[in-house]
């Protein structure tokens, strides 16, 4: 299984400010925890001094991460507020059948409402239903 670890990088910061990407590491450890054969991306650990990058080469990197968003099997995205780039990736996901699992207390916000196969609330919630089996049961319902 292919997951795609999608979240807020700069939000709505107006400077060159990236928000805090540890919940990144602690996903991606819980996910191969409980699926130890997957292939977890995470686009933080091989850019993080994205925000040098000149304009070809951050575009190159913004429409690849959407791409993949698209040919991954599970898009795992933490919007703990508003974040465009996650909102475009879960909306490559959702347009190719893949599951978007969000960690959003934005329940109400449509594209976290409509482009997710499910909210958790937290990410303390995630972890929990993941180690729980219940994201391992949900996954192999909508895979298959």
């Amino acid at each position: 299984m292919r997951f795609f670890i999608a979240g807020i990088m700069q939000g709505s910061h107006l400077g060159s400010v990236v928000h805090t990407q540890d919940y990144r590491t602690v996903l991606k450890q819980a996910l191969l925890e409980e699926f130890p054969d997957a292939d977890v991306y995470d686009p933080w650990n091989d850019h993080q001094n994205s925000l040098e990058y000149g304009h070809e080469q951050g575009r190159d990197v913004f429409l690849r991460h959407n791409q993949m968003c698209g040919e991954v099997d599970v898009v795992v995205a933490f919007v703990p507020e508003a974040s465009m780039g996650t909102g475009i990736e879960m909306w490559e996901a959702f347009q190719h059948n893949k599951v978007v699992l969000t960690i959003s207390p934005l329940k109400h916000n449509w594209a976290i409402k409509f482009l997710s196969n499910h909210i958790y609330a937290t990410d303390e919630e995630f972890l929990a239903e993941l180690k729980s089996g219940h994201v391992a049961q949900l996954l192999a319902e909508a895979v298959n």
